[in-house]
């Protein structure tokens, strides 16, 4: 009889990782954060109220580093250009190639670690729904802040719309500023490079990358101390969150392929009944009803019918299967 393999027994699904299918996946998770953050604009009074209730929490708990961090900038060209520059680009770059390094040479890990940042984002856009936050360089010129981007733009790319390239700024949204994602995903970068680097520059750069973010963001007025705070507790969140993720990416992989399998296999069972009727409507026994044999087996009593009455089988052994008469007596 054919073999059957036992429940439970069926090989895994194919789970290898493409990059056809990676690229696209990527492309589409960061179109919906960015159209996310474009569409929850909210309320500019609110952003405002927002920036200032975060500047007067970090003055009273002592941990205002923003303002001097951004007279040194702008009174530093050579310090405020590259940092505009690290803000601008980094960011687009560094995270990216992470990536790529991953699912090239760890491809083991690289799922998790891109569920990780992937949740985390999704995450942090929720924070811009819930809390518009005007940057600091963004507040009246009062509050003491000076917008670097715009002061160093013609050096770069960039206008007074934060990173955005000139004559874009109204495409982004200039009050999501809790939590700090480039800081955030620095930090993700970072501990990439830490777990799986493997060498001592890769561990300094694990380090250098996420704190020179956040003494980037301070220092070009778009972020305050506690939105790096904020991206770091999304980053949190997204680790704890991502087993739950991976274990719902791996349920969904294995019962959408099963969904369609029992539909395809009761059409190919309904295809033997049917033939047996064929075959009995042209005059023929129908000898299995349906049921299948494996080359060479006979049913009981197959031989005993060859003989006819009082006739017994040949003492001499045959091969199953062999339709060699036997010898005459």
């Amino acid at each position: 009889m054919p073999h059957t393999k036992a429940p439970g027994t069926e090989a895994a699904p194919n789970t290898r990782l493409r990059w056809w299918t990676e690229l696209p996946l990527i492309v589409l998770v960061y179109a919906c954060y960015s159209a996310g953050r474009l569409l929850v604009r909210g309320d500019v009074s609110d952003a405002v109220d927002h920036g200032l209730a975060i500047l007067d929490i970090e003055q009273a708990l002592h941990l205002n580093a923003e303002h001097p961090l951004n007279r040194l900038f702008t009174r530093e060209p050579w310090i405020g250009v590259p940092a505009d520059f690290w803000y601008a680009s980094l960011h687009y770059v560094v995270t990216p190639a992470i990536l790529i390094w991953l699912f090239r040479s760890r491809a083991v890990r690289y799922r998790a670690a891109r569920a990780w940042l992937m949740t985390s984002t999704f995450i942090g856009l929720i924070g811009f729904m819930l809390l518009p936050t005007c940057p600091p360089r963004l507040l009246d010129a009062g509050h003491g802040f000076v917008d670097t981007m715009a002061q160093y733009s013609s050096y770069g790319w960039w206008g007074g719309a934060a990173s955005a390239p000139r004559g874009m700024g109204g495409m982004t949204n200039q009050y999501a500023a809790m939590p700090s994602l480039h800081v955030g995903w620095a930090l993700w970068c970072g501990v990439m490079l830490w777990r799986h680097g493997g060498t001592r520059t890769a561990k300094v750069a694990a380090v250098v990358y996420p704190l020179g973010t956040t003494i980037v963001v301070m220092g070009t007025a778009n972020h305050y101390f506690l939105d790096a705070v904020a991206g770091v507790a999304v980053m949190g969140a997204g680790l704890l969150l991502t087993p739950f993720v991976l274990r719902t990416a791996a349920r969904m992989r294995t019962r959408l392929p099963a969904r369609f399998a029992p539909a395809a296999a009761g059409s190919a069972n309904a295809a033997v009944p049917a033939a047996d009727s064929a075959r009995d409507g042209a005059g023929s026994v129908i000898v299995s009803g349906g049921c299948q044999t494996s080359a060479g087996e006979r049913f009981p009593r197959q031989r005993e019918q060859r003989f006819g009455a009082g006739a017994g089988p040949d003492p001499a052994p045959s091969d199953a299967g062999d339709e060699t008469p036997a010898s005459a007596r």
